[in-house]
């Protein structure tokens, strides 16, 4: 089986290229001669892992972080749809790396790789997102995690933008920028339809359509989403006193939110976020913030074959 590698030069502060001579030998010794490509710019892993699937490549591995991860995914999704089928592999290094985190690779590369050399492979679902982008145009992208709008789409562009990244650890790093973006967020009023349910209107902060568990740096924000179930865990978090707000983040990173009196948790396979008023909210989609509302998630049932 042909084998290639997306590999992110600056992912986790560049800790994979400084160690790339060892995990070159361990991918080498797992799977024999592989393809390996570098990313330079932002959506080079869609392009490049479409590309290595239409010459053959039965696995293509993202080595970086969520980034990079779901720009490798999206790639194998349209590949997939061309008639170009490849798996997914992960080495994960990134800034949060919480795709990682729950399908349980938290282990050191050479361990991850020879986990990867085992596995059968699985199918799971991913997401589609459709939103208007900063130059005011409709537009999509796919993602294998999470996507969600609200204070995660700002935190997102900021943790982006900060000169630290890859330099503290990321649970530190995502949790002082969602503090400090959460404290001069403004609550805003949205319409969310779920399936052909009845429309929820609500002022939000957050609105997560999960297929994975965590975001943000290792928030377990939808503590019961599988990969494969087939729909996503609808996360809402509604208008409330920010100070208890911030208070009680601490609950995130144990999944212990589920009767918070401002969580409401849903599930569905489509969603769709509609401003109200002059609601005016960032999305997010695996830890990017590409634009802004409204924007519609919609699942994909078993659309990546995962080696983890």
């Amino acid at each position: 089986m042909k084998v290639g590698v997306i590999l992110n030069p600056v992912a986790g502060g560049g800790r994979l290229k400084r160690h790339w001579l060892d995990i070159g030998v361990a991918l080498k010794a797992a799977f024999g001669d592989f393809d390996l490509r570098e990313t330079q710019a932002a959506g080079d892993g869609s392009t490049l892992a479409m590309d290595l699937a239409a010459n053959g490549c039965g696995l293509v591995i993202a080595a970086g972080g969520d980034g990079t991860l779901s720009e490798v995914a999206d790639g194998l999704i349209k590949g997939a749809a061309e008639g170009n089928r490849a798996a997914l592999g992960i080495l994960p290094c990134g800034t949060g790396a919480d795709f990682a985190r729950g399908v349980g690779l938290e282990g050191n590369f050479a361990t991850t790789i020879r986990r990867m050399a085992a596995s059968k492979g699985r199918a799971i679902d991913a997401g589609r997102v459709s939103y208007i982008d900063d130059h005011g145009a409709l537009a999509s992208r796919h993602f294998i995690n999470i996507a969600s709008l609200g204070v995660s789409g700002a935190v997102a562009r900021a943790v982006n933008a900060d000169e630290r990244k890859g330099r503290v650890s990321a649970k530190a790093l995502f949790y002082w920028r969602t503090v400090a973006e959460f404290i001069r967020y403004r609550f805003q009023t949205v319409r969310i339809t779920v399936d052909n349910g009845e429309p929820i209107e609500a002022s939000v902060g957050l609105v997560a359509a999960a297929n994975g568990r965590f975001f943000g740096g290792g928030m377990m924000v939808a503590p019961d989403a599988e990969l494969d179930d087939g729909q996503f865990d609808i996360v809402i978090l509604r208008a409330a006193g920010k100070l208890g707000l911030v208070r009680d983040m601490r609950l995130l990173y144990g999944g212990r939110h589920r009767n918070h009196h401002a969580i409401t948790i849903l599930r569905g396979k489509r969603v769709t976020v509609e401003p109200l008023g002059n609601a005016d909210l960032l999305v997010e989609a695996d830890g990017e913030s590409p634009g802004r509302i409204p924007a519609t998630f919609e699942i994909l049932p078993g659309a990546i074959m995962l080696r983890d």
